[in-house]
Formats: structure tokens, sequence, C-alpha cells
């Protein structure tokens, strides 16, 4: 018997909300940071870290919160985390110095990895295959759509509310959300009995992901001491393998990669994801430091490419259902390197239309690639394993969040030393125009080898088979 009609219906709408507010508050912050700051008179690391600190979170919560929701209940944690979210909202908004806010963004950031990965495998476990891409396209259109957001309502409501607004008006929608999903969700996949947690592997992954991250966001990454950290960390997911080999009951399921879906699909993911997130701070970059756009002149002219992302991505998603994910990934993803290619090649006497261009031409693209792509990963795996694989899934995509803007400084240091890159982006200013030449090229190199990264994501992709011959079971509503 499969779900009752409206059932799956409630399912999408309950985590389609989970989903847009953990994204909102991934970008309110950014750009009422320096309001903030003044307001609680923090610093700048302050700053830093209460726009990481969440992002960080999401990385490191991902696979252990899919795993332990596969044990004890998807669901039930779905719910506890908008418990969390709305408790850690309404204390970031209470907090009066850098040091508490950082503590509760923690603390919001543990409930947003609670409600994202546990999102796709309530959905998952809710509809049937030939209807799973529209559903995950509808999910990952809230998530877009709270970014464009973040972005957008921050400006209107500091100026209007004051900088605490923004974590206040999470509060409400939170209680809502809680109520909703308490009453409505219920658990309709079946787990497996006697399944113990894997504490071990669950230390040596989030400490080794944790150094290997904060070698490459805390200060310069081609430094020795960042990179005996981040060496320390990469060493730590060596002894993992061999760990979670031996592991009856492990954190993170290595033989998940033995399907090559699973495994294709999260290797393309990982690489158009730090791409696609190294795009939009390049061309901010691009657009304040080299064409002289104002801030909010910049944050306008992104909202087309978000907005395509938020319009594509459910047509896409339903065109994986009847076509296969194969085609409008890899598509996709071409389209992607297209538009970093383009974006190489822009000058500081580029016209508006080409660097808008070049823009919606990259918003396409991700669009037509993240549903399909997320439907071929989800429907890869048994029910009894979807909380873990969208762990895995969505940890990949947060990791490469976090790696973006170090990575792209990181590809600029080919052309221009790293510690003026640093003062340049921090103060916006310029010694001579010679620089500003210069500073133009860093951006472009790196644009281009995103590109190329891009096209290698193309190889997986294409690679990862026709769709399942034959649907995974829906399990039921009891």
């Amino acid at each position: 018997m499969k779900p009752r009609i409206h059932y799956k219906w409630t399912a999408l709408t309950v985590t389609t909300v989970g989903m847009f507010m953990a994204s909102l508050d991934s970008s309110i912050v950014v750009v009422g940071l320096p309001t903030i700051l003044e307001n609680l008179k923090a610093t700048i690391v302050h700053g830093i870290w209460i726009i990481t600190g969440y992002r960080l979170m999401l990385v490191v919560l991902g696979v252990l919160l899919g795993r332990l929701a596969d044990i004890h209940g998807r669901v039930k944690y779905y719910n506890i985390g908008f418990i969390i979210f709305t408790a850690g909202s309404l204390f970031c908004g209470l907090s009066q110095n850098g040091r508490e806010l950082i503590i509760f963004r923690l603390v919001q950031g543990a409930g947003a990895a609670l409600l994202i990965a546990n999102s796709a495998a309530i959905i998952t476990d809710a509809f049937p295959m030939n209807q799973l891409g529209l559903a995950l396209g509808v999910n990952m259109m809230a998530f877009n759509l709270g970014a464009v957001a973040g972005y957008t309502l921050s400006g209107v409501m500091i100026t209007y509310f004051g900088c605490r607004s923004i974590f206040y008006v999470n509060v409400p929608v939170g209680i809502f959300g809680t109520i909703w999903g308490y009453i409505r969700l219920k658990e309709v996949s079946i787990r497996e009995l006697n399944q113990k947690f894997d504490y071990l592997g669950a230390a040596l992954y989030t400490t080794s992901l944790l150094v290997v991250l904060l070698g490459l966001t805390i200060g310069d990454p081609t430094s020795l001491n960042n990179i005996i950290v981040i060496g320390a960390g990469l060493g730590g997911f060596v002894v993992l393998i061999f760990v979670e080999n031996r592991q009856k009951f492990p954190t993170l399921d290595l033989s998940l990669f033995k399907i090559r879906m699973f495994a294709a699909g999260n290797l393309s993911s990982f690489l158009n994801s730090i791409a696609y997130n190294c795009g939009p701070f390049l061309r901010s970059v691009y657009m304040q430091l080299v064409l002289g756009y104002s801030a909010y002149t910049t944050g306008v002219i992104l909202i087309p490419m978000e907005l395509l992302v938020f319009t594509i991505s459910p047509v896409s998603g339903r065109l994986s259902d009847k076509f296969g994910s194969r085609i409008l990934s890899s598509i996709g993803l071409a389209l992607n390197a297209a538009a970093l290619f383009w974006f190489s090649a822009l000058t500081p006497q580029s016209p508006y239309g080409s660097v808008l261009g070049s823009l919606m031409l990259f918003g396409f693209g991700r669009g037509l690639f993240t549903s399909p792509n997320a439907s071929s990963i989800m429907s890869s795996v048994t029910a009894q394993k979807r909380g873990i694989a969208n762990g895995v899934r969505m940890t990949l995509v947060h990791t490469g969040n976090v790696l973006s803007v170090p990575l792209s400084l990181l590809l600029m240091t080919f052309v221009m030393p790293y510690s003026r890159l640093s003062q340049i982006v921090s103060s916006s200013q310029f010694i001579n125009s010679g620089e500003l030449a210069i500073f133009s090229q860093a951006i472009d190199y790196a644009c281009f080898i995103l590109g190329i990264v891009t096209l290698l994501a193309i190889i997986p992709s294409s690679l990862r088979g026709p769709r399942l011959a034959k649907e995974q079971p829906v399990i039921t509503e009891q």
C-alpha cells in the first residue's frame, strides 16, 4: 500500500519550510554583518565566525545526524531540529556580544543541520519514485529561495526593525513548523533493529573534517602551519577509512560508494558545489572592486542568477522523473563550465549585459543539475539507508560551500600574493591602476580553473549509468 495521497504533500510542505529557514539563515547575516558587529561592538574575527560557524555545523553534523536518524527515526530528529533552530534563533537575537552570538549561531546551525539532514530522506520515504524528482526539485527550490531572501530581506529588516530582527523573524515560523511537524509528520520508514552507533567513527569523522576546514578557512592556506593542519586532518580521514571498513554499523557507510549512481552523483555534486559557490564570491568581488558597483547594486544583480535556480529546479526535477538524470545533470554542468569560461574572459570594460548574461547562464546550469542529481543519488539506495545517504550528500555540498572562498583566494594567489589579496578584499582599496589590472587577472585565472573543475565533473555525471531499471520500494504509512 502506498502512502495516503495527502501525506506526501504534507511531508513536502513541512520539510520545505525547514529547508527555507535553514537556507535563509545561512545568507541573511552576510549583508547585515557590518551593522551587527557595530551594534555588538564585535571584531572582524567574530564576524568571520558568525558566518562560518553556522556553515561548519551543517558540514560537521550532516552525516552523524543522518546516521542517528536512520537508527532512531527521521521525523523525530527533524522535529527536534526545528526546536533547536528556533531556540538558537531566539538567543541569537538576545546576544549581548560577539562571543555570545557565535555560540548561539552554532546552536542554530546544529538545528539547521537536523532539518537539512532529514528533509530529503523524509520526502524520499513519502513519494513514489516517479514523482521523486519533482518533490526534491520543490524542496531545492525552497532552499534557493531562502538564499535569495536572506540577501534581499536582511537589508530591509535591519533598516526598519534593527539587526536583531533578522534572528527574531525565525521564532514564529519555527514555532509553527515545530507544531505542524509534530502533528502531521509520521515515521513511515522501516528501521533496522539492534543497530549500534559508531562513536569512534563519529569522533574521527568530525575531528578530521573540522581540522581540514579550519586549515583552509583561517589564515593563509599556503602557509606552513596551515599545510600541517590540513595534512593532519587528511591523515585523520585515512585512519577513518580503516576504522569504518571494520565497523558493522559505520557512521560513514563507505559501502554506499560501491553504488555507481551514488558515487558518481556525489562526486559530480561536490565538484560543482565548490565551483558554484566560488562563483558568487568571485563575481561579487569583481563587480565591486573591478567594475566599481556598490554592494547594493551587486546584490541586486546576483538575484536573477538565484531566481533561475529557483524556477528551473522543479522543472528539471520533473523532467528527470521522465527521462532520467544523466543527460540533464551533464548539460547543467556544461552550462556552468561555459559560464565560468565566459566570466574569465570579462574585462573592466565589459558591458553590463555580459556580466548579467554570464550570471544567468550560471544559474540556469545550476538549476538543470541540482534536482536530477539529487534524485539520482537518493533513488540509488535502500530505504533503510536514506538518512545516512542524504547526510553524505548534504555534507559534501556544504563542504564545497565552506571551501569555496578559501579555494577562490588560493587560486588567485597564483597571480597575486595572498597577503595583498586579503588586504584588497578587506579594505576595497588599490594602490594604482596596474594593481587593479593584476587583481582582475587573478579573478579571471580562478574562474578559468574552476571552469575546468566543472568540466571534470561531467565525467562522473555521464558515467553514472541510466536510471534504475527497478524502482526502490516506497515505504508505506502505517
